[in-house]
C-alpha cells in the first residue's frame, strides 16, 4: 500500500476530484486532506473538511484528514491538543531553528514535522534533533510537488534540503508527499522512489517512506487518539442478546445436554436427530485392527487348548477301561 499524507484541500472541487482520481490511478490508497492554518490559532478549531465529501470518490480510496500548522512563535502551543483532536494527523511545518528543535524534542502532539524544501534555510539540518525525533515517533516528511512545478531556484532547493534531511536522519523515519495542488505534480510511487535516488536515498528506504513509513503514522495517530494515552484501546465488547436469540435457545436448550458416563467423563446426549457419524481416524483403524487380531488369536488359542484337554480325557478314559477289562489270574 502506498500513501500520499499531503493533499491540500481546496473548495475547486473539480480540481481536487481530478487530484484524487488520478493519485488512484497511479496506485496509491491512503491520501490525506491538508488544511494549512497560518500564523496564530483561530478561535474555532473546528476542521473545514467535511467528513463526506460532496463528489463521488474512488471506492479503493481512503481518505483521512490533516492540519498543517506553520510554527513560528514556540508560545502558541498549548492550544495543539484540542487541535488535534479534529483532525486525524497534525503536522508541525518549523520556520526556524528554534521551533525545528522544539518539535523534534519536546512538541507534542504531534505526528509530522514537514519542511518547505522548495525555500533555502539560513541554518543547517542537525543529525541529533532529528533522529531524536524519529525515536519518539514523529516522521520527517518532505514535499516534492512545489519543487517540481516552481522554477529552477526552488528545484535547487528541494535537491540541497532534501540531501541534508537524508544525510541527517540516515534514511530513517522519512516520509515523502506530494503536496500537489494539481494533478501536474503528482508523480506515480516508483517514479518518487527513482527521484528519492537522486536525494541519496537508496531504493528499500524510498518504498519504506511511501509505504511503511507513512503507514505508521497513520495506524499511530489513530491508536493514540482512540486510545487512553496510546496504551489501552477500547474495543466493543458486544451488547445484550436479543429477545429472538433468548427464545431461540430456550428451545434448543435440552438438545445438547450433557450426561456423565461411567469413566467420569462428559458426553453430549444423543438427540438421534441429524446425526452424522465421523470418519475414523488411521490410527483408530489401526487400534481396532489391531484389538480384533488379538481377539482371533485368543480364540485360536481357547479353541486349541480345549480339543487337547478333551483329547487327554478321552485317552484317560480309554485306559482306565483297558484296566478294567484285564483278567486277574
Amino acid at each position: 500500500m502506498f500513501y500520499d499524507l499531503s493533499v491540500p484541500y481546496t473548495k475547486n472541487q473539480a480540481e481536487l476530484q481530478h487530484v484524487l482520481a488520478f493519485l488512484t490511478e497511479l496506485g496509491y490508497d491512503t491520501v490525506a486532506l491538508s488544511y494549512t492554518v497560518n500564523g496564530k490559532l483561530p478561535a474555532d478549531l473546528t476542521s473545514p473538511i467535511p467528513s463526506t465529501l460532496p463528489f463521488p470518490t474512488p471506492k479503493k480510496l481512503r481518505l483521512v484528514t490533516r492540519c498543517t500548522l506553520h510554527f513560528s512563535d514556540p508560545s502558541q502551543n498549548h492550544r495543539l491538543s484540542s487541535l488535534a483532536s479534529h483532525y486525524t494527523l497534525l503536522a508541525i511545518r518549523p520556520t526556524s531553528e528554534k521551533t525545528l528543535q522544539q518539535a523534534c524534542i519536546s512538541l507534542t502532539p504531534i505526528d509530522l514535522i514537514s519542511l518547505d524544501c522548495s525555500i533555502r534555510y539560513p541554518f543547517y539540518f542537525r543529525q541529533k534533533p532529528l533522529l531524536a525525533a524519529v525515536e519518539r515517533g514523529v516522521r520527517i516528511e518532505i514535499c516534492y510537488g512545489v519543487g517540481i512545478l516552481g522554477d529552477g531556484e526552488k528545484r535547487r532547493n528541494l535537491i540541497g534540503n532534501a540531501t541534508q534531511l537524508v544525510r541527517a536522519t540516515k534514511g530513517r523515519g522519512l516520509v515523502i508527499s506530494s503536496e500537489a495542488g494539481s494533478a501536474l505534480a503528482c508523480r506515480g510511487p516508483w517514479d518518487v522512489v527513482n527521484l528519492a535516488g537522486m536525494w541519496g536515498l537508496g531504493r528499500e528506504r524510498g518504498v519504506e517512506a511511501l509505504g511503511r513509513e507513512a503507514r505508521s503514522v497513520v495506524v499511530g495517530a489513530e491508536t493514540r487518539r482512540r486510545s487512553f494515552r496510546g496504551v489501552v484501546d477500547v474495543v466493543f465488547g458486544g451488547g445484550k442478546p436479543s429477545e429472538e436469540g433468548k427464545e431461540g435457545g430456550g428451545k434448543d436448550k435440552g438438545k445438547g445436554k450433557a450426561v456423565q458416563t461411567q469413566n467420569g467423563k462428559r458426553k453430549a446426549e444423543d438427540d438421534g436427530e441429524n446425526e452424522v457419524q465421523k470418519p475414523l481416524s488411521k490410527r483408530e483403524m489401526k487400534r481396532r485392527a489391531k484389538q480384533a487380531k488379538m481377539e482371533r488369536t485368543k480364540g485360536v488359542e481357547d479353541e486349541t487348548g480345549k480339543r487337547v484337554a478333551e483329547s487327554k480325557d478321552s485317552k484317560v478314559e480309554g485306559d482306565v477301561t483297558m484296566t478294567d477289562g484285564k483278567d486277574p489270574g
